[in-house]
């Protein structure tokens, strides 16, 4: 059953108050000016209307994944996978060897089984093609969470890897309570967390060594980010508070940990979450579209260690809209900004739908911006109609070259091949607002890129 949105909103509030700039109070104070034209609390939104949008065109369908692949760690499912970056951005090179690091989990699991499993593997190459699975560089006894999920990891300028992960379910170092997989995605409770190394390299490859004390430097709030006991008062596919993305800002210099979260309690599916006033007159919410809250949030780093950070207001919502925003990430131009995430089709909201991709967010004048769907919908690069799980969790790199994983590839007749492999790599080309899918690469290939500028 459909219900008609009315103005007042009352049956689509969630919580007890409209989210609003009251409810910023001392987050407003203590945010730094991130960048020009808009108030520092502002969040912008992509509403329904604009998702509508969303189509499959030359310009942004990706070409078919080759079903004869080949596993760059045949014992390990690999998925998600991010390159080793100086501070400013820049692919880092360790005496002429490029690091990327994956999560991973032993193929003795099922496919569906990894995401419990998961670790993340270091991979090493001294060509950007040809990648030695060098195993996972931290002790699992360590770190925090039952699972560790997607991050990013930084080089500083002192030589020191900096490695932030998603800690998972069950917080406590050393595994803590016992383990149940049953209705596991219920308590999938998910924290920022981060770890160091000193790294090294010689003929035998690249070497992370002197592991340092693992910490959790960011929790969900509960205002502008969903913590577990929210989700679980009302519960739809999964919360997230997760993917941490380290950005420096090459126009400020500020730093931020940018991730993937959801709507806190006091949110309310707003007027702009649906459209303009034209489309509001003529378009129905569906009934549950309000609990698809996600958003991307943003935390500005507060030391040099990257080690107190203060939570912000979201930088993106998609309330009403999408579920997930996963692994945002962020490519600068100039005074151009792009906002890149991944998503789902069955984290649309009801009445919504798209394809398995990446989503883009165009904005100018700093990172706090008034961000809107690239190409018009957001759709940037997208699995084709005829293979629409083939692959996933695509990054957009600073030369604008694109890595993902090979996901779920069907053959001739129709049958899943599952892969946990790092997929080709695409180029794509941006022009303001715009960008199209351009040459195919090898796969798992990173070429040398330079700074964020």
């Amino acid at each position: 059953m459909k219900a008609k949105v009315m103005f007042k909103f009352g049956t689509l509030v969630l919580g007890t108050t409209i989210l609003a700039s009251s409810l910023a109070g001392n987050y407003v104070s203590a945010a730094k000016a991130i960048g020009a034209g808009v108030a520092d609390n502002f969040t912008a939104i992509w509403s329904r209307q604009q998702a509508e949008k969303v189509t499959l065109t030359k310009d942004n369908t990706a070409p078919e994944v080759n079903i004869d692949f080949d596993l760059v760690a045949p014992d390990q499912w690999v998925w998600d996978t991010w390159p080793l970056q100086n501070r400013d951005g820049s692919l880092a090179n360790i005496k002429g060897y490029r690091v990327a690091f994956a999560l991973v989990a032993p193929r003795t699991y099922g496919w569906g089984e990894r995401h419990t499993h998961a670790r993340i593997g270091m991979f090493y190459s001294k060509n950007g093609k040809d990648w030695v699975y060098a195993g996972v560089p931290y002790d699992e006894n360590k770190a925090y969470g039952h699972m560790q999920w997607a991050g990013t990891a930084m080089l500083d300028e002192n030589g020191k890897v900096h490695l932030f992960y998603t800690a998972t379910t069950d917080m406590n170092a050393g595994g803590g309570k016992a383990w149940n997989e049953e209705n596991w995605t219920s308590r999938a409770e998910q924290r920022i967390a981060k770890t160091t190394f000193d790294i090294s390299a010689d003929k035998n490859g690249v070497h992370l060594t002197n592991e340092g004390d693992h910490q959790i430097i960011l929790q969900a709030d509960g205002k502008y980010y969903e913590t577990i006991q929210q989700f679980q008062n009302k519960g739809n596919i999964i919360t997230a508070f997760r993917d941490p993305f380290f950005f420096r800002d090459p126009n400020t210099g500020k730093e931020y940990i940018i991730f993937e979260g959801q709507a806190g309690d006091n949110y309310a599916m707003k007027p702009e979450n649906i459209g303009d006033e034209e489309y509001r007159r003529t378009h129905s919410v569906p009934d549950r579209a309000a609990l698809y809250n996600g958003n991307i949030g943003i935390a500005e780093v507060l030391d040099h260690d990257v080690s107190k950070l203060k939570l912000l207001p979201p930088l993106v919502e998609s309330i009403g809209t999408n579920h997930q925003l996963e692994r945002p990430h962020v490519v600068v131009n100039g005074d151009e900004y792009y906002l890149f995430t991944i998503s789902h089709t069955f984290t649309y909201a009801p009445g919504l739908t798209g394809p398995d991709g990446v989503y883009g967010f165009y904005g100018k004048g700093g990172l706090r911006a008034d961000y809107k769907p690239m190409n018009g919908s957001g759709l940037v690069v997208a699995n084709p109609a005829s293979n629409p799980y083939q692959a996933y969790s695509w990054m957009v790199l600073p030369n604008q070259q694109v890595i993902s994983f090979i996901n779920e590839p069907r053959d001739g007749n129709g049958n899943v091949k599952f892969g946990g492999t790092f997929n080709t790599t695409l180029k794509i080309n941006l022009s303001g607002d715009k960008s199209e899918v351009g040459k195919e690469e090898q796969a798992g290939e990173i070429k040398p890129f330079g700074a964020n500028r």
